[in-house]
């Protein structure tokens, strides 16, 4: 059976990387364009320009639209960008590693430990000494560790081979009672309680550029670790066993993924509370778009997801203006169907041969 032609089209990666990066670019451009006040891509393009290089003159362009693009909207698209690439290359990675496409940071419990984390930051008003506005992202990753390394502890005390199914069910129980904890803390709560479940329902409003400055330099460290991993992780879906004869230090490598899929979800999670289907459908996406191959599935996962999510925070603050809508309610709204959609053609095509 012949694949389409947009199919070959994306087949090459050098073309698969220019359309995503455009997506990307198109998403950018419109998530600072459009709101309440309508910039032209024009004048962003020049302001943006000026702000970094400095040799175009902003004469001519409103003040007012230099306060919006600088001030509210581009960190706030940068920042929806940063979450939804770090998930998006999460999921990516936990797919892989696991070998199940059902596997995300939040079906292993590492996105509820984060949540944890996050949480109990907010409820006690914590500050650790010496890092003082990184304490909640910092916390978040703690608890994303603990919660994840409990999980492959629990399971291997079940399952000595932690077969694929015993992680990912072990992931869901401790899944369940760590959010039977966030609901708990939100029970026992008084004046923190919009806060948290405002941070639970997922958003990135009102967020400057301090939030980009706490996400971005653990979105850096576990994207580039995955990205090193992205050969491990081809070998390693084949199976343990086959790695290990290719010459693959899987017990290594596989602490190594799940330690920078937890500080990416940790970082995410933290900036921008739960937002769902990003890890679970984004790679999904990339995968039936552009193949398995981790060295080129992983970096299309942070373009595709970051545009995914700078689009779905712009329909959540204007699709009812002035009223915003949380953006985890989005994600979840589009990610539902899409990835019903995406497994009943992944069955046609398995049908087909």
């Amino acid at each position: 059976m012949q694949r389409p032609s947009i199919q070959k089209f994306l087949n090459n990666k050098y073309l698969a990387f220019c359309a995503a990066g455009m997506f990307l670019l198109v998403s950018i451009l419109l998530g600072v364009s459009i709101g309440t006040v309508t910039v032209p891509i024009t004048a962003i393009i020049k302001i943006i320009t000026a702000k970094i290089f400095g040799f175009i003159s902003l004469r001519g362009i409103d003040s007012m639209n230099i306060t919006i693009v600088m001030d509210i909207r581009l960190p706030r698209v940068i920042l929806s960008g940063l979450v939804g690439a770090a998930l998006a290359i999460a999921g990516a990675a936990f797919q892989g590693l696991l070998k199940n496409p059902l596997a995300d940071p939040y079906t292993l419990g590492v996105s509820s430990g984060a949540s944890v984390g996050a949480v109990l930051t907010l409820f006690f008003q914590l500050s650790v000494p010496f890092i003082g506005s990184f304490t909640l992202p910092v916390l978040s990753i703690l608890f994303s560790f603990l919660s994840i390394f409990s999980v492959l502890a629990f399971a291997r005390k079940i399952d000595r081979t932690m077969r694929v199914e015993t992680i990912i069910l072990t992931g869901i129980i401790f899944s369940s009672f760590l959010g039977a904890l966030i609901s708990l803390m939100i029970a026992l709560t008084g004046d923190e309680l919009r806060q948290i479940i405002g941070w639970l329902l997922g958003s990135v409003s009102m967020r400057g550029w301090e939030y980009i400055k706490i996400i971005l330099p653990f979105f850096i460290i576990g994207s580039l670790m995955l990205i090193a991993n992205a050969k491990e992780l081809n070998a390693m879906s084949f199976g343990e066993d086959r790695a290990h004869h290719l010459g693959v230090d899987v017990q290594k490598r596989k602490l190594m993924i799940l330690t920078a899929g937890s500080i990416l979800t940790g970082a995410a999670v933290a900036v921008s509370g739960t937002i769902g289907f990003v890890g679970l459908v984004i790679p999904h996406l990339a995968r039936l778009l552009w193949g398995p191959d981790h060295r080129f599935l992983l970096p299309l996962s942070i373009l595709t997801g970051s545009g995914f999510l700078i689009l779905t925070d712009l329909i959540s603050r204007t699709i009812i203006s002035p009223t915003e809508l949380p953006i985890g309610v989005i994600t979840a709204l589009i990610g539902a169907p899409v990835f019903g959609l995406i497994l009943l053609k992944r069955k046609r095509m398995e049908r087909s041969g």
